[in-house]
């Protein structure tokens, strides 16, 4: 509610007759992830970051 009244600032009409998948691609959960981080990268930060 927090997010489709205030941070969205929808009226309370338009907000209750959104559906899930409106309201899902409103507040962004449509966006594409980046790529996560390849073999290379979590190797290259395992040895920068040990763990002792």
């Amino acid at each position: 509610m927090h997010a489709g009244l205030c941070l969205l600032r929808l009226p309370p009409r338009d907000f209750w007759a959104l559906t899930p998948v409106e309201f899902f691609a409103m507040t962004g959960g449509l966006k594409g992830r980046g790529a996560g981080i390849e073999r290379a990268g979590l190797d290259a930060l395992m040895q920068a970051f040990p763990d002792e």
